[in-house]
């Protein structure tokens, strides 16, 4: 049972998180890092909640809620400077703030930081502390990072700061090194069947191998937009593996294309599952994240080799760092299923 209200896994973490609250022994800077779902933020709403109360308001600030997921699309479509006028911090407990990544880029912004600043210098209204949660700070650009730094090296003693994030290397030095630092990972296949089976979740088999030990991801993954993007994604594998034409390819560009919600970064995380599952295959291992795709994979499998996966996986590193600088999605995926196919 875990140390800390509906929680699951990384129990190891939760017990230390709870020894520290109960010994009264909490250091100022907080980072929780792991796998994107893992249950980094809700870790630290719960965390927060066992030292503010209010656990239900605390828990308003859950970035995958419909409303503030409606909030999140609506900002996306706001201009830069409008953004900028008014920073996205979500505040629903007055001594609990929550500061995620905003806009199309899906970046902390040195608007919001400068906000957190301002907000720092306010004692609790209630109790002995407050908490700010920076949720993805991987995510903050170099101005904003270079800003937080400030706060991190003299933090007023009533503030503690949680910071999450994916991998913590992608932070300055300054910024690890002034941070207490959990190595969250991700949950084992009984933890997921149970945390699945209590949220009593559509599609359990599909889910829990989709979301690989991350919970997070087992709630929030929509089956049927996955679907349609893992078709276009084997097609472009298909195509980069020399086994279908560029123009079976150029269809689900168009496609794609067409859809102006969609995100290019969505697209290559299913990639990356196929590449994973590619290579899975390529070598006799199971479980797939697919398997209902076994044939297709096994097929384009058969058209590469290792060196060919391992180009694949770079090129889309090279596509995800890239995210931040808003390039053209239908260019991007047209232009790495040339490389691609070059390399066949």
């Amino acid at each position: 049972m875990s140390v800390f209200p509906n929680f699951f896994g990384n129990a190891e973490t939760a017990t230390t998180l709870r020894q520290m609250i109960d010994a009264e022994r909490i250091p100022q800077t907080i980072l929780l890092a792991g796998p994107a779902g893992v249950g980094k933020a809700t870790l630290a709403r719960r965390f927060g909640a066992e030292l503010l109360g209010n656990a239900a308001q605390i828990e308003q600030d859950d970035l995958s809620s419909k409303e503030n997921q409606a909030t999140i699309a609506d900002r996306e479509k706001l201009p830069s400077d409008k953004r900028a006028d008014d920073p996205y911090v979500l505040s629903s407990h007055p001594d609990f703030l929550t500061f995620p990544p905003d806009g199309p880029l899906r970046q902390i912004s040195i608007q919001q930081i400068r906000l957190l600043k301002e907000r720092a210098q306010f004692q609790p209204l209630k109790g002995r502390h407050r908490i700010f949660l920076i949720d993805q700070i991987d995510r903050a650009n170099e101005q904003a990072a270079n800003s937080l730094l400030k706060i991190l090296e003299e933090p007023p003693p009533y503030l503690i700061l949680l910071l999450t994030a994916t991998n913590p290397y992608d932070l300055l030095p300054t910024i690890r090194s002034r941070s207490l630092i959990f190595a969250m990972r991700r949950l084992e296949e009984g933890e997921m069947r149970q945390f699945v089976r209590e949220r009593g979740l559509d599609h359990p088999e599909r889910r829990l191998a989709l979301a690989s030990g991350c919970p997070g991801a087992a709630v929030s993954i929509d089956i049927e937009s996955y679907d349609k993007r893992r078709e276009a994604m084997l097609q472009m594998l298909a195509t980069g593996s020399g086994r279908s034409t560029f123009g079976e390819w150029a269809k689900f560009s168009e496609s794609i294309g067409m859809r102006k919600t969609e995100k290019l970064e969505d697209q290559l995380l299913v990639l990356y599952d196929l590449l994973e599952d590619l290579l899975l295959v390529q070598n006799g291992r199971a479980p797939l994240r697919n398997p209902d795709v076994t044939r297709q994979l096994q097929a384009i499998a058969q058209q590469v080799d290792f060196r060919w996966i391992r180009n694949a996986c770079s090129k889309v590193d090279e596509l995800a760092d890239y995210l931040r600088r808003n390039i053209q999605k239908t260019i991007a995926l047209d232009a790495l299923a040339l490389e691609l196919r070059s390399r066949a």
